[in-house]
């Protein structure tokens, strides 16, 4: 097979281009000059639509944007499948655990992506995870629930992404049933919200995939 240089390769592809430069100026000398206006005008809105997508900083931005979002979709995927297929969890503290919660108890009043508000402090947010009772380290139950409020350890509890619009200073919390309520028609904004929740119907979010695996009756 014969070598192709650099120099032979432009003037193959100055041979290939004559042709339909011959037809574009036939087509440029041969008509009027409105004709000309007309053809100058739609190899101008052309090319705008071929460079639009690859020239411009916004395009690019909102591709960054949905290369973020898909990652970090597949990141926590990733991570809570292969923590759910180990045997023993390292970490399960919190509703953090990623065996199935099947079948649910009839005494978890709530699910998994309904949006609730904290009825002492009043800030917003969203369920991502349940436990029929506190699941914490020892020394936070004996730090969180004095003498008086022992009874609210054998409660279920929900951890919870709380709404930023709220200009609270956590991010997420993890606290007993009694001390939420419903709230329907109101969005959450967190930056972890795709992570957990492809969308929001009005009434609660709708669960990713790999967190309905783990919550399959919510």
């Amino acid at each position: 097979m014969p070598y192709i240089n650099v120099a032979a390769a432009l003037q193959i592809c100055a041979l290939l281009s004559a042709l339909p430069a011959q037809y574009f100026i036939s087509q440029w000398y041969g008509t009027d000059s409105a004709q000309r206006i007309q053809t100058t005008e739609r190899i101008i809105a052309s090319w705008r639509s071929f460079t639009k997508p690859y020239l411009s900083l916004d395009a690019w931005a909102d591709r960054l944007k949905l290369w973020l979002s898909k990652t970090r979709n597949w990141y926590y995927g990733a991570k809570k499948t292969i923590s759910g297929n180990n045997e023993a969890e390292p970490h399960s503290y919190f509703a953090e655990s990623t065996h199935v919660h099947s079948p649910k108890p009839e005494y978890i009043r709530f699910s998994v992506g309904q949006v609730i508000v904290h009825k002492k402090f009043g800030y917003s947010g969203v369920i991502i995870g349940w436990d029929v009772k506190a699941n914490t380290p020892g020394e936070r139950l004996q730090h969180k629930y004095p003498p008086v409020k022992q009874d609210l350890k054998g409660t279920p509890h929900y951890r919870i992404l709380i709404n930023k619009a709220n200009g609270f200073g956590k991010s997420t919390a993890y606290i007993p049933e009694e001390e939420i309520t419903i709230i329907m028609g109101l969005e959450v904004h967190h930056p972890d919200m795709k992570a957990y929740f492809s969308g929001y119907d009005g009434s609660k979010y709708i669960m990713q995939p790999w967190l309905k695996k783990i919550y399959p009756h919510d």
